[in-house]
């Protein structure tokens, strides 16, 4: 579904002048809305009419290989209850009625709990849940870690993470940054690739904030015209530090159709979400780390293509982020065609402060996200 979005703009040239770029940035930072609107049945989403049925979801299995040696459960619901009938004391399993993305037997049928490498000494997930603010702080609309002013920014992420602690005890939460340093961009740019990759002195002092919170730091990568395979290795200097994690953006990966970023949506192939964790998996090895989380934001079916063939790997931990916006109804819809009906290893669910709530909508809370099965290890809020 297309969507309207107004990104960053900025002329390369004005790069040399920090204090020149953040006026720009405020001026034309871009919509709250970069994940666009989730889209209905009628374009090819996962939820039509409330008062509809929803139709049925294809299972896809992913494939079984030497690869996956351990089973984990870590994030799973129980399922089902059992009660006896008053009249002849037989035991009979009570009908349970969920919202879409809820049932553990659907998750079951699609292959949760997934098979994968057992973790490894130094993994957050699944022993932690991680909560993390995202956003640019040139810019204002663009999501909740550039809204507010440094100070008032991580009060807030203390909040949330405190409601989610409080939501399930069980699990530690992890506070985060999520930061986008590569912005896709409406117009081509002297690289003509359309996108800008922020200045490092802008991604180190966002990295000061997350040690200052004792947060991870996640670098959020949207390619434009670019390749993956080009603007990756570039972050080398920052993806060293164990504390520092990845994030791509299929929307905004627009190589293949030519489209400006914001005219039309992106995708990603297993192919290069292997490559992605491949280059992870080396620098795991060469700066001998603990795993990295690599996390994939979802929100159509052909964002991510051939999700059964993406690699699971022992050093980097791989989240499917729900990342659309919407009523409460669509988007656990879109949770559960889009990320449990196609199993990789962990899953994600993004909130968006103002776009969720903008047609009058609630925000769902922590233990309403917490219903779902698998239940989201990775929290983002924009």
């Amino acid at each position: 579904m297309k969507h309207l979005l107004r990104n960053i703009r900025v002329k390369p040239k004005n790069l040399v002048l920090p204090v020149t770029v953040i006026l720009l940035f405020s001026l034309a930072g871009c919509k709250n809305d970069r994940s666009g609107p989730l889209p209905s049945a009628d374009n090819n989403g996962s939820a039509g009419d409330k008062s509809a049925p929803v139709p049925a979801t294809a299972v896809l299995r992913p494939n079984s290989s030497s690869r996956h040696v351990a089973t984990f459960d870590a994030m799973s619901s129980q399922s089902g209850n059992s009660a006896k009938n008053g009249s002849s004391g037989a035991k009979a399993v009570s009908k349970i009625k969920y919202n879409a993305g809820e049932d553990p037997d659907f998750a079951k049928q699609c292959g949760w709990p997934v098979k994968c490498p057992a973790p490894l000494p130094g993994s957050i997930l699944p022993q932690k849940r991680i909560v993390a603010f995202y956003g640019n702080p040139l810019s204002k609309r663009m999501g909740a870690l550039g809204e507010y002013p440094k100070d008032e920014m991580l009060r807030r992420l203390k909040v949330e993470v405190g409601r989610w602690q409080a939501a399930d005890p069980s699990t530690p939460v992890q506070p985060a940054l999520h930061l986008i340093a590569v912005v896709a961009q409406g117009e081509a740019g002297t690289a003509g690739k359309y996108r800008m990759i922020i200045p490092d002195a802008i991604v180190t002092q966002v990295y000061g904030w997350a040690k200052e919170a004792n947060a991870l730091l996640f670098i959020d990568i949207q390619t434009g015209h670019d390749d993956i395979r080009t603007v990756l290795p570039r972050f080398e200097w920052l993806l060293k530090n164990q504390d520092v994690h990845l994030g791509i953006d299929p929307e905004f990966n627009l190589i293949k159709s030519g489209a400006k970023p914001g005219k039309k949506i992106g995708t990603y192939d297993a192919a290069d979400i292997n490559y992605v964790s491949g280059y992870l998996k080396d620098l795991v090895k060469k700066y001998n780390l603990p795993p990295k989380v690599l996390v994939v934001h979802r929100f159509t079916k052909n964002g991510v293509t051939n999700a059964r063939n993406i690699i699971v790997r022992p050093e980097v931990q791989i989240v499917l982020n729900m990342d659309g916006w919407g009523a409460p109804w669509l988007k656990r819809d879109s949770y559960k065609s889009y990320v449990v009906a196609e199993p990789v290893q962990f899953t994600g669910f993004k909130l968006f402060f103002h776009n969720d709530t903008k047609k009058g909508d609630r925000l769902l809370t922590p233990k309403e996200v917490l219903r779902l099965n698998p239940k989201p290890i990775y929290i983002q809020y924009q």
